[in-house]
């Protein structure tokens, strides 16, 4: 894959609690661009330097046509040579971003969450941000699919998991030292509230008992598969007092580019 490409999903109307978190794109923009921090990514690679981290901007997706228009967007960069990393929005972004790669390279989809987002339907809605995941596998878009820190399981979705063979990575086995393991080019789906509130506040659903944002960064950087597209969300602007959240949105923003650039 190409150039790590931001785009950003102004999209909340399928969140099921507060809306907000289609002002998470501009917020996690002006993270990475405030004169606290720089462009670096913790192994020195100059994210600022030319060419090396292009941005898309944002769409507004269509209330009617808001999976079409997502999926297309995606399918744009895709045709395009670059490798998309989706700022959310809510949850639901990732099941037409997803449905962009059909056709393509099998590829294992690592999710990482407080929620599996599995549920049939949520509340009448089969496309509400609980949900995705359920679309997803239903139409066999990832040749596998690995759930990490999910601590709020319920029975609907323990079904769901047993239907679709997800691997799902409870916060204990993660913490014993649990490392992703495939042989597969990955998506990888970061839900910020994956984090302990201690570390990531400015979320809708937040969840006592996540991981510490160096577990999760750490995680990640040991993995050596291709990365082939991201998306990053759930982060509400409303919630985050001081753009703390917004803070660590953007890191994990640079750290994913990095991948990206590091292991394709």
């Amino acid at each position: 894959m190409g150039i790590p490409t931001l785009l950003g999903i102004a999209w909340d109307k399928s969140s099921s609690f507060q809306r907000g978190p289609a002002e998470a794109p501009s917020a996690i923009r002006a993270a990475l661009q405030s004169d606290s921090t720089n462009w670096f990514t913790e192994s020195l690679r100059d994210l600022g330097a030319h060419g090396v981290l292009e941005d898309s901007g944002d769409i507004v997706p269509g209330d009617s046509t808001v999976r079409e228009d997502i999926e297309r967007a995606v399918e744009s960069l895709l045709q395009r040579g670059r490798t998309p990393i989706l700022l959310g929005g809510d949850h639901s972004i990732t099941y037409p971003a997803v449905r962009a790669f059909r056709g393509r390279q099998p590829f294992a989809l690592l999710h990482f969450d407080a929620h599996p987002d599995l549920y049939p339907d949520f509340q009448g809605d089969r496309f509400s941000h609980a949900c995705p995941f359920a679309r997803i596998m239903e139409e066999g878009l990832p040749a596998e699919l690995v759930q990490v820190g999910i601590r709020t399981m319920s029975a609907p979705q323990a079904a769901q998991v047993e239907r679709f063979g997800v691997k799902v990575v409870g916060p204990a086995e993660w913490e014993r030292g649990w490392e992703f393991s495939s042989n597969l080019p990955v998506y990888l789906s970061i839900d910020v509230d994956v984090l302990d509130p201690a570390y990531a506040p400015g979320v809708s659903h937040p969840e006592a008992g996540g991981c510490s944002t160096r577990l999760l960064l750490s995680t990640l950087q040991r993995i050596r598969n291709p990365i082939i597209g991201a998306d990053i969300v759930e982060l509400n602007p409303a919630n985050d007092a001081a753009g703390l959240t917004a803070r660590v949105a953007a890191k994990l923003v640079k750290e994913v580019a990095d991948l990206i650039l590091g292991n394709n």
